[in-house]
């Protein structure tokens, strides 16, 4: 039986795999993440990694966890070590990562978590809690003011459930005691997730304490980023090789992709590592490249989950080898995205279209549609209807993103193109399925009954004839005709 990757066994690895070059035992915690996953750990802690490489500083980060135990119950083996892997057409490389200081599991430890983010050494908040996390409406970015857990967190502050319930209670602490507020770095794909997290957080300290969101509004920085890094489910599979190549045992490595992007608002009050020597864009708006990667990458990645997994595909590089699928993503991003998007000047977006097929096509990371497909309902405003609003105003067609859409709607539905049984996991779940047994199948039913979401949709698409029109047509053509022949029609 192998040992398991510790601090101990850092000298012991093979030579090619990088690993900590500073002294971990001399690493204060300077950064606490909500939202302990595989994207953060193959993104954000790298970049943090690579700072501590180049310049220590006390940038360590305390990973909590809102939910599962998993990953602090894998780590804590390790002494918060793990292996991340970079996988490409040139092969892999492995590295050790050791910013993680702690891992906490917030459930458990309420009390725990809200101290660490009340020390005045923490500077910095950064999250990866995905749409849901928020407690907002999608269509409008406010807070879910009838969230049960909101209201919770409202009745009980000092026992926080929610990302804004634990964050505006340390920020209030951190008033009481006389200290900076930390700036709080969202990289959520959410358009201006700074602006977001800023409004839900000034929002529910308003109903909390007038006082403490006059200070929260006077003092909390919370600049906008964009990240993308492609990062699928770790697999038993992965586990394994990963554990051979180290002659150790990791629990719980990631698999990512070689490319990886951070671009950030330069606003940090009270200090930031120096990520701009590890190749962070450091700017002084980030609109342009998030509606660029909201619309071009993650809107492509909803349609090959929804209309991939329909037609029988288990991972995007085999959906993307389909030359009718990879055809209809180039069209849909050529034809009906890029025409609304604001350019970074001198951004090369024909290259980075090109790059993006690229990346899809990768078979290294078997990233499942079905991973994609999950809480689809708080997707699918940032990554396709947006956009669909965009080129309604401006009368121009909206085929292939409205197939998106009906593709959802087919999904939700919870039965496959063979009948077989869908697994939805979705914030919104129960609606949906209360809403699909009350319409059926039935395309000129469903459609406006999943239409009525008005925190999905909002009130002027579902109002509008011609979206309504060309997305219950879409949906009619799949039930009648099949994803892959959909997909063809419009490759």
């Amino acid at each position: 039986m192998m040992p398991r990757l510790n601090a101990a066994l850092l000298p012991s690895l093979p030579a090619e795999v990088q690993r900590p070059l500073y002294d971990r035992d001399a690493l204060e915690t300077g950064i606490v993440h909500i939202g302990l996953g595989a994207f953060h750990r193959a993104h954000q802690a790298v970049y943090t990694e690579d700072a501590l490489n180049r310049a220590f500083g006390p940038w360590g980060i305390c990973g909590v966890s809102l939910r599962s135990p998993e990953t602090r119950d894998a780590l804590a083996l390790q002494d918060g070590l793990y292996t991340v892997v970079s996988r490409g057409a040139d092969g892999e490389r492995l590295r050790v990562v050791g910013a993680v200081t702690e891992c906490l599991v917030a459930p458990e430890a309420p009390d725990t978590v809200l101290e660490r983010l009340a020390r005045p050494a923490v500077r910095i908040v950064t999250i990866t809690v995905t749409e849901k996390g928020y407690c907002h409406e999608p269509a409008t970015g406010s807070l879910d003011e009838r969230h049960p857990d909101i209201l919770h967190d409202l009745a009980h502050p000092d026992r926080p459930r929610t990302l804004p319930g634990f964050l505006v209670e340390a920020l209030d602490r951190r008033r009481k005691a006389g200290l900076d507020p930390f700036t709080v770095l969202s990289c959520d794909n959410l358009p201006g997730n700074g602006d977001v997290v800023r409004k839900v957080l000034h929002r529910f300290a308003e109903i909390r304490d007038p006082a403490l969101a006059r200070w929260i509004g006077e003092r909390l920085a919370c600049p906008n980023s964009m990240v993308d890094r492609i990062v699928p489910a770790t697999t038993p599979e992965d586990r394994s090789a990963v554990s051979r190549r180290l002659g150790v045992s990791d629990a719980w490595p990631v698999v990512t992709e070689a490319f990886s992007q951070w671009v950030v608002e330069d606003h940090f009050p009270t200090g930031r590592p120096a990520w701009e020597k590890e190749g962070v864009q450091m700017v002084r708006d980030v609109r342009p490249f998030e509606m660029m990667k909201l619309r071009l990458l993650n809107a492509s990645h909803s349609c090959i989950a929804y209309l991939g997994s329909l037609a029988g595909y288990e991972t995007v590089a085999r959906t993307i080898a389909d030359p009718a699928f990879a055809g209809f993503i180039r069209k849909l991003m050529d034809q009906e995205v890029t025409p609304t998007l604001d350019l970074p000047e001198g951004f090369d977006v024909a290259a980075y279209k090109d790059a993006l097929l690229e990346r899809f096509a990768n078979p290294a990371l078997k990233h499942r549609t079905l991973q994609i497909a999950m809480d689809g309902s708080q997707k699918l405003p940032q990554r396709l209807l947006g956009t669909i609003a965009e080129r309604l105003q401006a009368g121009a067609p909206i085929d292939r993103l409205a197939l998106g859409v009906a593709a959802w709607m087919r999904f939700v539905t919870g039965r496959d193109e063979q009948g077989a049984p869908i697994e939805i996991r979705d914030p919104l779940a129960g609606r949906l399925s209360a809403i699909v047994a009350e319409t059926g199948p039935e395309p000129a039913r469903l459609v406006p009954g999943l239409l009525e979401i008005t925190e999905v949709f909002g009130k002027n698409l579902p109002a509008n004839p011609a979206f309504t029109g060309t997305v219950t047509q879409a949906l009619e053509r799949l039930y009648a005709r099949g994803a892959q022949s959909c997909v063809e029609e419009l490759a």
